[in-house]
């Protein structure tokens, strides 16, 4: 005779709340479900005929499991068998006799890409943090950061990823991808999004990372000459760009200019360093330090839905405890 034990009933007896659990249990708390169900629903399936598709919000949630960690959709389809948390989060019930498969999280994945929601569900969450006071709109930071693609070659086509570059930085080089983001000064949210392939310049993509509304702008040296662009001379707003390492490094410091100089380079640089934490969240938060698709839209679409979160990630400190208060 089988025994069953109580894993299998799902009445387990252990009673730790791991560091997993309590992450998913704050993002639930803190993810405008509403606002992003709006946003999709009308692009789903009616779903007359076959059998019946599984709750928008369900698939919603499974799609959001793999930006936090990284399933690709065949892994996301055995994670929802293997782990009952996962279930729990997505508002699977325990006795459900079936599980979305690897092709119905895939078919929902290419809705957001199909009708670029990516960039929709980021102002979504964004006015959200807006009405609570959290994201100002005074100052912006611009910066970007490298993401690798795969470079290997054993595919259908035999080559790499065509909308992918190599550039090199410092004596290294990288094959990927760049994603170019507009943050909030002041709390260090991010607002825009845009992907660029790797060898694009970031100082060619600074006017698309602001929203118009800033008086400030601050950016590395690696953006100096940006207000001479053409398509920056109808921006009002300042630029603070920081001066190349060579020059600063030659500012005699002990004289009164050059200690003015050198104070005004750190308070730059204190402003700036808020445009890191974002990248930190995405990178080593969600793991995502490659991608995980072929093509420019569909991996910047996926990095506008992984801002956004990181957005709810940072505050939701301040979120909880505001609910809670």
């Amino acid at each position: 005779m089988k025994q069953i034990s109580l894993a299998m009933t799902g009445f387990e007896l252990a009673t730790k709340r791991t560091r997993k659990r309590q992450f998913l249990d704050e993002m639930d708390r803190v993810i405008p479900w509403p606002q992003l169900l709006a946003l999709i629903a009308p692009h789903t399936p009616a779903g007359k005929t076959g059998r019946p598709p599984f709750p928008t919000e369900v698939m919603l949630r499974i799609h959001l499991l793999q930006q936090f960690f990284g399933h690709c959709d065949p892994a996301m389809e055995e994670a929802l068998h293997d782990i009952p948390l996962y279930r729990e989060f997505a508002r699977l019930d325990v006795g459900v006799s079936c599980l979305p498969d690897e092709s119905t999280i895939l078919r929902f994945r290419h809705l957001p890409e199909a009708h670029e929601l990516g960039a929709q569900i980021l102002a979504a969450v964004n006015a959200v943090l807006a009405q609570r006071g959290l994201l100002l709109k005074t100052g912006t930071v611009v910066d970007a950061t490298l993401i690798a693609a795969p470079s290997s070659t054993k595919n259908s086509t035999g080559t790499r990823d065509p909308q992918m570059h190599q550039t090199r930085k410092g004596n290294q080089w990288h094959f990927g991808m760049k994603a170019h983001i507009g943050v909030d000064a002041h709390s260090g949210l991010v607002h825009t999004v845009a992907g660029t392939a790797a060898n694009i310049h970031d100082v060619t993509q600074a006017s698309k990372l602001l929203h118009g509304q800033e008086t400030e702008v601050f950016a590395d040296a690696g953006y100096q000459g940006v207000d001479k662009r053409e398509e920056t001379q109808d921006i009002t707003a300042r630029w603070h760009v920081a001066m190349r390492p060579g020059k600063r490094r030659a500012l005699d410091k002990n004289s009164p200019m050059g200690a003015v100089l050198e104070q005004l380079e750190r308070i730059k640089a204190s402003i700036r360093a808020k445009v890191e934490h974002p990248f930190r969240v995405i990178k080593c938060q969600f793991g995502h330090r490659k991608t995980r698709y072929r093509g420019l839209a569909k991996n910047t679409n996926q990095l506008q839905v992984m801002f956004a979160l990181s957005n709810l990630w940072m505050v939701r400190k301040r979120i909880l405890q505001g609910a809670a208060g």
